[in-house]
């Protein structure tokens, strides 16, 4: 048996966040539809959710066409069973992940983010599965005093913290 890695690539539109993330059942799209319409009236978003039997179909939801339509390509061409992608627009994955962490299908978040994002997915003679993600580039230092400073006006600006 050999494994083949490929590396997909994520489109992320402008003043939009992806959440990716593997969960276990088709019931999945419905409850992460309820999980994110719940959480705020001006949320945007788009779900695809790569069903791994029966059918082995993209499952899709959303309210937002735009997103809904990303979200499926994103998820076809990952194409790892029991996948989800997430578009978000009108709010940041900070507000939402949590509820999404307790969707009872959800296994685990591989990411969150509006960063630069590729996927790294391993195939077998069985299938294709998600084996981590690449988010954003690799650090070029230490923060210094007045990035910490940056950083802590940054959080406040946003009204993340007082």
């Amino acid at each position: 048996m050999s494994v083949k890695i490929d590396v997909v690539r994520v489109e992320i539109p402008e003043g939009t966040n992806v959440i990716i993330g593997q969960s276990h059942f088709i019931k999945t799209v419905e409850d992460l539809y309820e999980t994110l319409a719940s959480s705020s009236p001006h949320l945007k978003f788009g779900i695809a959710f790569c069903e791994a039997s029966g059918k082995r179909l993209i499952r899709w939801d959303g309210n937002d066409e735009e997103l809904i339509k990303i979200a499926q390509q994103t998820a076809l061409r990952i194409g790892a069973g029991h996948t989800f992608v997430i578009y978000i627009k009108n709010g940041f994955p900070i507000n939402v992940l949590n509820r999404i962490k307790n969707v009872e299908e959800v296994v685990r978040i591989f990411a969150a983010t509006a960063n630069p994002l590729q996927v790294l997915v391993a195939e077998t003679d069985q299938g294709r599965g998600v084996i981590g993600v690449v988010d954003g580039y690799t650090p070029l230092g230490i923060e210094t005093e007045s990035d910490i400073k940056e950083r802590k006006e940054l959080l406040r600006k946003f009204g993340y913290k007082r």
